[in-house]
């Protein structure tokens, strides 16, 4: 197949070569042309403008900094749009605004070409190893035609829903991951403050609960199916864990934001009656505020569960 593939950076550059690795054509563009060398070097052809990638190409991708470069790509003089003909597919590897991605799904649409957003997880190294995570959001069949090309870019490509999904997934996945960077940062600068040598304090949070187990496959005990009875730990106990532990950052003059904000949640959670409940009620609190459940079956949770261990 030929491979259309724009934006060459520390990601790009290596997906796109593990495209050329996959036995596939590889048509590049960058703004800086010392960043395709190695590419075509290996047989990729070079084009001029986005626009002469996408009248070559039968698929291309972008893998671009963020929304304004992925429009301007798309959208400009020179633009993808401007050379893709009906019939054509375009997947946006970055990580991206689903607004836009709907808006270019919608512009592109009419003239029948075919929009996915497509963002990746992995960093670097996972983009030079093809050890990838790919979030698929878009026309589902589109995605099967073309699983074969995203099975060359990276080993983990996943549909995720219709257009937009695959960046809300990336979104959520991030925020995640930056939410528990910002609590951890909070956590060990009180215990290192309140006298635990560092590695000691790491190696020691490793052996627990938290350090074996994984927040997100957590979700799957309670969250998810609603079941918070009986309680593998209760929520008065974990109140209390929380309230000692921001009184130890008080004590040594450590700032608590974030210890202080899970301290209001799980005391209203408590003021709520819940106190023998699972401590992870307290996330029924933000449900509410948002007027949204999380929920899936058991059954589909054993299922996926399932799926998920003959895969890795």
């Amino acid at each position: 197949m030929k491979v259309g593939f724009i934006g060459l950076g520390n990601m790009g550059g290596s997906m796109a070569f593990n495209a050329l690795n996959g036995g596939h054509e590889l048509i590049v563009h960058d703004l800086n042309p010392e960043s395709a060398t190695r590419h075509l070097e290996s047989g990729a052809v070079w084009a001029n403008s986005p626009r002469e990638v996408a009248e070559t190409a039968e698929v291309v991708f972008t893998s671009l900094p963020g929304p304004m470069e992925v429009e301007a790509v798309v959208l400009g003089e020179d633009g993808i749009l401007s050379g893709m003909s009906p019939g054509k597919a375009y997947f946006d590897l970055s990580t991206n605004s689903p607004t836009l991605m709907r808006r270019l799904h919608q512009i592109l649409g009419e003239q029948g070409i075919h929009v996915l957003d497509a963002p990746v997880s992995g960093g670097p190294r996972g983009a030079a190893s093809r050890n990838l995570a790919i979030w698929v959001g878009g026309d589902e069949q589109i995605y099967n035609s073309h699983k074969p090309i995203l099975d060359a870019i990276g080993d983990k490509a996943t549909y995720v829903g219709p257009i937009g999904c695959g960046s809300i997934v990336k979104l959520v996945h991030n925020l995640s991951g930056y939410i528990i960077q910002c609590g951890l940062a909070e956590t060990f600068t009180m215990g290192v403050k309140a006298g635990i040598e560092p590695l000691a304090l790491w190696r020691a949070v490793r052996k627990g609960g938290i350090g074996r187990g994984s927040p997100i496959d957590g979700l799957a005990a309670h969250l998810l199916p609603g079941k918070f009875d009986p309680p593998d730990f209760a929520l008065r106990l974990a109140r209390k864990d929380v309230d000692l532990a921001v009184g130890v950052g008080r004590e040594f003059d450590v700032p608590m934001r974030m210890a202080n904000l899970a301290l209001q949640e799980l005391t209203e959670a408590l003021n709520r009656g819940w106190g023998d409940r699972d401590s992870r009620v307290a996330m029924l609190l933000q449900e509410e505020r948002s007027g949204t459940e999380v929920r899936v079956s058991e059954e589909r949770l054993r299922q996926a569960q399932q799926e998920d261990q003959r895969k890795s």
